[in-house]
């Protein structure tokens, strides 16, 4: 206690502007807590704050790289509902390419589309296939056709287009009076003779020849621009 007493009453006899008198103890003790100071300012200056830009930078790539991780985690979690799901969407189009007819079952489709409205009770007075468009897999072959009849034969002859074993749809239907025919002054009836105009779409799908042709004719196109 004594020591500790006579150590405090030298601290304020000590003279802050005449540290040269100070005892040895206390200028060592004074020039370490300058030189720790000095040190810690240096070190701000040209190490830490100098180097905050990489650190704010590696702080930021981190956290890049924790997002990432935590997305693939997730995935890599849900790999087997997402192989289920692939393999389910694979089936369903796969059942969709079998309802499209290949190049050589076209005809025979349009045979059936023709006996579809000839035997539903209707007259053909248009059948005319126009000229395939193709999309990106399939191509899609428009067909005009007229038939005259009743609305029970036209009914008849919508249920039987669904009814194919390949897709077929209907589309600009535009259904009219014949003249002199019906139940006068232009009223249809069930019963009248009627005239249906629509146009027929069916598809098929691009053989591997004609999807590479076609992706030949983009990459020629592409490059002429």
């Amino acid at each position: 206690m004594n020591a500790l007493k006579r150590l405090f009453e030298q601290l304020r006899t000590l003279d802050p502007r005449d540290v040269g008198r100070w005892p040895f103890i206390f200028r060592a003790v004074a020039v370490g807590i300058v030189f720790l100071v000095a040190t810690g300012l240096l070190v701000w200056q040209f190490v830490y704050k100098g180097n905050m830009p990489d650190l704010r930078q590696a702080e930021a790539e981190q956290q890049q790289l924790w997002n990432t991780f935590d997305q693939k985690q997730r995935k890599a979690a849900n790999l087997e509902a997402y192989r289920q799901q692939l393999a389910e969407i694979e089936r369903s189009f796969g059942a969709m390419l079998r309802q499209l007819p290949g190049k050589t079952e076209v005809p025979s489709l349009l045979v059936d589309i023709s006996q579809t409205g000839l035997a539903s009770g209707l007259q053909e007075k248009l059948f005319q296939p126009s000229a395939e468009v193709r999309r990106d897999f399939y191509a899609e072959l428009p067909i005009k056709i007229r038939l005259t009849g009743g609305y029970h034969e036209f009914g008849a002859f919508v249920s039987g287009i669904a009814a194919l074993p390949r897709i077929v749809t209907l589309h600009d239907i535009e259904i009219t009076q014949n003249s002199g025919r019906g139940g006068g002054r232009g009223v249809a009836t069930a019963t009248d003779d009627l005239t249906l105009d629509l146009t027929a779409k069916t598809y098929r799908y691009l053989e591997e020849s004609e999807l590479a042709e076609q992706e030949a004719q983009a990459k020629a196109a592409k490059s002429k621009r």
